[in-house]
Formats: structure tokens, C-alpha cells, sequence
């Protein structure tokens, strides 16, 4: 009889078991360090200004070797607008010391049926006193 409920009781919590035996389990996530985050937001600030065609701000958010790699036809070009723009930020990686790596993906639509994407990536540096810069558009 003993056996008889000892078996019952297993059935009965073996698939709770098993549910609970196939849940993935939380990955612990580091908190971002200051510097991360000031890059991220200097990565967000440069893509708003692209999204809006803004070139002044945009301009002002480039390193000087970024800004000299482009010419300015280039990055009036860049920064014309689109009926719709939209970017997404991925998460980032610093790939040196005070410079950050951000995949991204740019959205836009040169007509109101047509969406292109395009997959990039920005760099953003740390120019000193703690001001951030794009190194590399997306």
C-alpha cells in the first residue's frame, strides 16, 4: 500500500518536475559601466540627428578624423532625409579602451510602400574630459 501511494505521488509530481527541469535559467547580466552608458547615449543622440537630418548636430557628434574621412557632399547626402527614418541599437562592446562598438540597423523609406534595411555598426570614442564621439557612421 505504502509503495502504491509512494508511486501515485511521483506520477503526480513528475511532470511539475520536469517543467521546472526545462525552464532555462536567468542568465546573470552585468550592470553597464558609466562610460558604456555615455557612449550609448552619444550613439543615440548622433542617430536621432541622422533619423531627423539634422547635419549641424550630427557634424558636431564626429570625431575629427570621422568628419575628415567624409566629404561634406557625402554627409549632406547622409544626413538628407527620407520620407521615414528609424534606427535600432543593439547591445554594445567595448573594443578598447574608451571606444565602443554598437551594431545597428537603419530604416528607411524613400517612398510611402518601400522600406529598406541596412545592417551596420557605429563606433563611438572617448575624446577626453569625458566627451563622447562618433569615430564611425553606421
Amino acid at each position: 500500500m505504502r509503495t502504491l501511494a509512494l508511486l501515485t505521488l511521483s506520477l503526480a509530481l513528475l511532470p511539475s518536475l520536469l517543467i521546472a527541469k526545462g525552464k532555462p535559467k536567468r542568465q546573470t547580466v552585468t550592470a553597464p559601466d558609466a562610460a558604456s552608458v555615455a557612449a550609448l547615449a552619444t550613439a543615440n543622440h548622433f542617430l536621432r540627428a541622422w533619423q531627423t537630418g539634422d547635419l549641424e548636430t550630427g557634424l558636431l557628434l564626429l570625431t575629427d578624423a570621422a568628419r575628415h574621412g567624409s566629404n561634406d557632399d557625402n554627409l549632406r547626402s547622409y544626413f538628407s532625409t527620407p520620407l521615414l527614418r528609424a534606427f535600432e541599437v543593439h547591445r554594445g562592446k567595448q573594443v578598447r579602451t574608451g571606444r565602443y562598438a554598437f551594431p545597428v540597423v537603419l530604416l528607411e523609406t524613400t517612398d510611402p510602400s518601400r522600406a529598406k534595411r541596412r545592417y551596420s555598426e557605429i563606433i563611438v570614442m572617448n575624446t577626453g574630459s569625458n566627451d563622447w564621439a562618433v569615430d564611425k557612421l553606421p
